[in-house]
């Protein structure tokens, strides 16, 4: 026998029960919904750009004011004293090994090289500012090219191989727009720089190649190669990307001032490509001698040391007995002027002109220029065994009456 549910619960299922039937028959006014899809048009459902009310579009004028700030101003003033200079060289040898060289050249046939480097215009009458290394010491021909394509035939006014600067005169009756030089004394570490020149050769469209970096450091010093006679001091350093072809060109801070000669990367030996350190020649140094190369067409010091060194090597260590193999050995003395004066003497070795220590006569001469008239140099010399450090008052050689 079953047993008989409870009568409120019995209630409750008969309340359901009519509830779930009226559900589902519906009332008479209900509007039943019609399920099939809805036919959307392409038109209905895309939107141009111009009746979106957020994105608004912006006029060509308001894109460049957006775009330009302190880099593309400094690229706009400086480009146009930009140059690409293309040098014909002679190359007399084909081989370094005597040997070879007459059985390949036995005529001593002349062939000539072109190579592409960078330089900027100094002044509206067309002097250009390049390195050294750039013209070569045998060119045939130099010819720069400006920005708006036309090519002139240049002169050397002068060149110095120690610092490794070169000045050029444009062979034009015009004139030319030109760089400021800024004071690279004023450089900081961190400033944006902007470098500009001809990688790679890459000057034929008329227009300069440009890159942006900071400087990363300053006052860098680059000890002289012995098959180099350069010495590179106080050089800038910076990650602006620097290549082949760019030598010569100008490094230039926000204000469009040229604060450095772009002259040499440092690869570590890992490519010879550029890897994020550049060095430019300091502007206040360019200015000093391309001061003399202007009036003289060469480096001449404005003093007298008067004294006569050699640079030590083996056959000297060993003839004297010397202690030091890098140096210069003092052979003789002007007892007229400064060095005798400061109690250098023949025999003496000097080890360090000022903080930098002395490599040879080389390094010795590109350091000569880097002081004036009237300068005092610290010298360290070496004398039985002991060293001694003595100041040279420099000034010119003492006229006898």
């Amino acid at each position: 026998m079953i047993p008989r549910l409870p009568a409120l619960f019995r209630h409750f299922l008969t309340l359901g029960f009519i509830g779930l039937l009226i559900g589902c028959s519906g009332s008479p006014e209900a509007e039943v919904e019609d399920e099939s899809p809805t036919e959307v048009t392409f038109e209905e459902l895309y939107q141009p750009i111009d009746e979106v009310p957020v994105l608004q579009r912006r006029s060509v004028d308001q894109i460049s004011e957006s775009r330009q700030n302190a880099i593309t101003q400094t690229v706009e003033k400086v480009s146009p004293a930009v140059v690409g200079i293309i040098v014909t060289e002679v190359d007399e040898r084909l081989s370094n090994d005597p040997f070879l060289e007459f059985f390949l050249n036995p005529g001593g046939r002349q062939r000539q090289q072109t190579s592409a480097g960078s330089g900027f215009i100094i002044s509206a009458d067309g002097y250009v500012v390049t390195n050294e290394h750039v013209i070569g010491r045998n060119p045939v021909s130099v010819n720069v090219m400006l920005p708006d394509g036309q090519q002139y035939e240049a002169s050397i006014v002068g060149s110095d191989e120690y610092t490794d600067i070169a000045l050029l005169k444009i062979e034009a009756d015009r004139t030319f727009e030109h760089v400021t030089f800024g004071n690279s004394n004023d450089a900081i570490v961190g400033e944006w720089v902007v470098a500009a020149g001809n990688p790679f050769g890459l000057f034929d469209d008329g227009k300069p190649s440009v890159t942006v970096g900071v400087i990363s450091a300053v006052q860098r010093n680059f000890r002289p190669n012995p098959q180099d006679p350069r010495v590179y001091l106080d050089m800038i350093q910076t990650d602006a990307a620097i290549n082949r072809g760019n030598s010569g060109g100008p490094l230039v801070n926000s204000d469009g001032e040229v604060i450095g000669i772009n002259t040499f990367i440092f690869t570590g030996g890992t490519s010879a490509g550029f890897v994020g350190l550049s060095f430019a020649i300091p502007s206040n140094r360019v200015i000093q001698i391309i001061a003399q190369l202007a009036e003289t067409g060469e480096v001449q010091l404005d003093y007298d040391p008067g004294i006569e060194v050699v640079s030590i090597n083996r056959r000297l260590a060993f003839e004297y007995r010397l202690p030091y193999m890098q140096g210069l050995l003092v052979v003789g003395v002007n007892q007229d002027g400064p060095a005798y004066e400061a109690g250098i003497l023949p025999g003496d070795i000097i080890t360090r002109m000022g903080n930098e220590l002395i490599y040879g006569q080389t390094h010795a001469m590109a350091l000569f220029r880097e002081y004036n008239e009237g300068d005092e140099m610290n010298l360290e010399i070496y004398r039985d065994g002991q060293h001694y450090e003595t100041e040279m008052l420099l000034r010119r050689r003492a006229v006898s009456e």
